[in-house]
C-alpha cells in the first residue's frame, strides 16, 4: 500500500512561485510513476506532470511546460513540483498520484494511489 501526502500550497500573486511536495510512504519501488494532477472548481481533473521514480524522465502538460518542473528525492521518498510564473488559471487543488508502471502515464484512472490534495490559489 502506498500513502501520499501533499503540502506546500497557498495563496500567491500572479508571477509568483510555489513548490509543492509529495511525501510517499509504503512500498515505493523504482518502477513507479509519480504524477501531479490538478482540479479547478467545476472542471475535470487534469494532468500536470509525471516522473519515473527510478530515473529523471519526465513529461509535462503543454499548459505548464517551461514554467513547472517535477523532480524527486529518492532518499526522502518525496516528489516535488516547482511552479514558477504562476497564473490565475493555475488555481486548483493539486494532487499527487502514484502508479506501478515504468510508463509516463497521464490519465487519472491509470493511477490507483492518490494524496488528499493541496490548494493553490493565484490572484491577478
Amino acid at each position: 500500500q502506498v500513502q501520499l501526502v501533499e503540502s506546500g500550497g497557498g495563496l500567491v500573486q500572479f508571477g509568483d512561485s510555489l513548490r509543492l511536495s509529495c511525501a510517499a510512504s509504503g512500498y515505493i519501488f523504482n518502477n513507479y510513476a509519480m504524477g501531479w494532477f490538478r482540479q479547478a472548481p467545476g472542471k475535470e481533473r487534469e494532468f500536470v506532470a509525471v516522473i519515473r521514480w527510478s530515473a529523471g524522465s519526465a513529461y509535462y502538460a503543454d499548459s505548464v511546460k517551461g514554467r513547472f518542473t517535477i523532480s524527486r528525492d529518492n532518499a526522502k521518498n518525496t516528489v516535488y513540483l516547482q511552479m514558477n510564473n504562476l497564473k490565475p488559471e493555475d488555481t486548483a487543488v493539486y494532487y499527487c498520484a502514484a502508479a506501478l508502471t515504468v510508463a509516463l502515464i497521464t490519465r487519472p484512472h491509470e493511477y490507483p494511489y492518490w494524496g488528499q490534495g493541496t490548494q493553490v490559489t493565484v490572484s491577478s
